[in-house]
């Protein structure tokens, strides 16, 4: 093997496994596009391929700025108190219904507004909430914003931008969608329900309050929330029309900001320096490592595996392109490897359920780890800003079983569909 292929795959596996460890705190991103850098510095990556790399995030990167302006807007305007008041309020001080009512909502968001949406804006909502029921042990309602973000990701094409990155421009009409992918979701978010409800059952046997003040919204809060709603539909018309869903989510969510801004007379600065911007480097360098990852030929290395696995066994090919490629996500990020599996279904011989396993695998698997996708890492940055930390240790424990199951489940619904 070449010394420059030994060395990219060294370089990227270190880098990942930074970003996973973060060691003595310091940001994902520094480890990401630190790699990044280290490649094009050994002249293992030239500058223009370099670019190419970051190239194929633009729309991710678009997707996340309205997402993340319109979460930071909603939330100065105090939308995630009012929203998590009533929500508390119709617990009835009941720990288990406010439970349900949080995964109810992380559904709809997900499926609606995209996981990365449900990162982003429901987490500080649904910390809010839990302040307000005063709540001792927050996480068992936290851990349902990044759970659910993966679970319920692949109920709509828009669920997930990795569905995008998969199908490219093969991208199913939403009426052949539906069919082939809203039994397995049904079962996933099910069965990831259940599972987080049997394992946080100990901490939901305490009353809550019950006695929660509704505050006023401000017309700023009406405003962001009109915008919220504005959002869920561009990005249903963009999808059901074939367009890509960044530029629509970035206009709606810069839209929303501007016009809060001017009617409450306020400074964008303050907007601005909340909003996790940290979050583009990241995305950017793993886009890099796997530009660089394909130049070592693994995208043809795995075509050539799944071809024969497909031409030996049809159910072989599908629950080991299914269960391989969730476990990749982990390795990588699930953007990166639903790019890598893009690829590789592009050109490789297979059937339609193959691919629907690999889009579940790419969705679903990333609730194995706390860097399995981008939602879970927009997930622990709300986190923190809310002082809270989860380990990845502690995460990966509790995401064992709820990814394990949910996948193969969900896997083996796809048996049950007419081919």
């Amino acid at each position: 093997m070449p010394t420059s292929t030994l060395l990219i795959w060294a370089i990227s596996a270190v880098s990942i496994g930074l970003v996973i460890s973060r060691p003595f705190k310091v940001p994902e991103f520094v480890w990401a596009a630190g790699g990044a850098l280290l490649l094009l510095v050994l002249r293992l990556l030239s500058p223009p391929e370099g670019l190419a790399g970051v190239a194929k995030g633009l729309d991710v990167y678009l997707f996340l700025t309205g997402m993340m302006l319109l979460a930071e807007t909603a939330r100065a305007e105090k939308l995630f108190d009012w929203l998590a008041a009533h929500a508390t309020r119709r617990a009835h001080g009941s720990a288990p219904r406010l439970f349900l009512l949080v995964y109810l909502v992380g559904v709809v968001v997900t499926t609606f507004l995209s996981n990365d949406a449900t990162a982003v804006v429901l987490t500080p909502a649904v910390a809010s909430a839990v302040r307000a029921a005063k709540v001792k042990n927050p996480l068992p309602y936290l851990f349902i914003c990044a759970f659910i973000a993966n679970a319920a990701s692949f109920v709509l094409p828009i669920s997930n931008p990795a569905n995008l990155v998969i199908y490219g421009a093969h991208l199913p009409p939403l009426l052949t969608w539906l069919p082939r992918y809203l039994l397995p979701s049904a079962i996933a978010i099910g069965a990831t329900y259940f599972l987080l409800l049997r394992t946080q059952r100990a901490e939901l046997g305490t009353a809550i309050a019950q006695n929660i003040a509704l505050p006023a919204l401000a017309r700023g809060g009406r405003v962001a929330l009109a915008g919220i709603g504005a959002t869920a539909v561009a990005l249903l018309v963009s999808s059901g029309l074939g367009l890509e869903l960044g530029l629509p989510t970035a206009l709606t969510g810069a839209l929303t900001a501007l016009i809060v801004l001017v009617t409450a007379r306020k400074s964008p600065a303050e907007i601005l320096k909340n909003v996790s911007w940290s979050v583009l480097p990241l995305v950017a360098g793993l886009f890099v490592l796997v530009e660089a990852l394909n130049k070592t030929g693994v995208s043809r290395w795995l075509t050539a595996l799944l071809d024969a696995s497909a031409q030996q066994s049809a159910a072989k090919a599908t629950w080991l392109s299914g269960v391989g490629v969730a476990l990749l996500c982990n390795a990588m990020n699930n953007l990166p490897a639903g790019l890598l599996a893009g690829n590789v279904l592009q050109t490789a011989h297979v059937s339609a359920m193959v691919k629907s396993a690999v889009l579940i695998g790419v969705d679903l698997g990333p609730n194995l780890s706390v860097t399995g996708s981008l939602a879970t890492i927009l997930w622990l940055v709300a986190l923190r800003r809310e002082k809270i930390e989860v380990g990845a240790w502690q995460f990966l424990k509790l995401g064992a079983l709820v990814m394990t199951m949910p996948l193969l489940l969900a896997i083996a619904s796809l048996f049950l569909l007419p081919h």
